[in-house]
């Protein structure tokens, strides 16, 4: 049912994760932010894939990341491209760079100022709906 002038709260956009993704996922619930890292050659990477992106071995493991970064790059969002995010504007999405190499977009949270490039961030991971997600605070 639906009532004249009551608009519905708008749902968190769940992810969905797939068998490749899901070890991302199931560490970051346990609190753990990981990536994958390839045998052959070293490098590193996220989101995940099934072969690396440099040497196209198969041959990877998931790594623990110790949750230090660097803010490479950000945007501030003041509309809102989803319904779920209009009461959260602005909102700043960033380009981070894990201590160990691998860069991932993620959420800047909690900075008590103007954001700037190299600036040292820590992991935080935030509950949206009973999903983790890897945010980051300045450190």
């Amino acid at each position: 049912m639906t009532i004249v002038g009551e608009a519905a709260p708008a749902m968190f956009p769940v992810p969905q994760p797939t068998p490749l993704s899901a070890p991302y996922w199931r560490s970051l619930d346990e609190g753990r932010l990981t990536f994958q890292r390839c045998d052959a050659c070293g490098h590193a990477w996220l989101p995940a894939r099934s072969e690396c992106p440099r040497c196209w071995s198969s041959t990877l493991q998931w790594t623990p990341a110790s949750g230090a970064a660097t803010l490479v790059s950000w945007v501030i969002y003041h509309h809102a491209y989803h319904d779920f995010f209009a009461a959260r504007l602005p909102y700043t999405v960033a380009v981070v760079a894990l201590a160990e190499g691998p860069r991932m977009i993620s959420a800047v949270v909690d900075a008590p100022g103007p954001l700037r490039i190299d600036m040292p961030l820590r992991l935080s991971i935030q509950r949206e709906a009973g999903v983790a997600l890897a945010c980051f605070a300045p450190a």
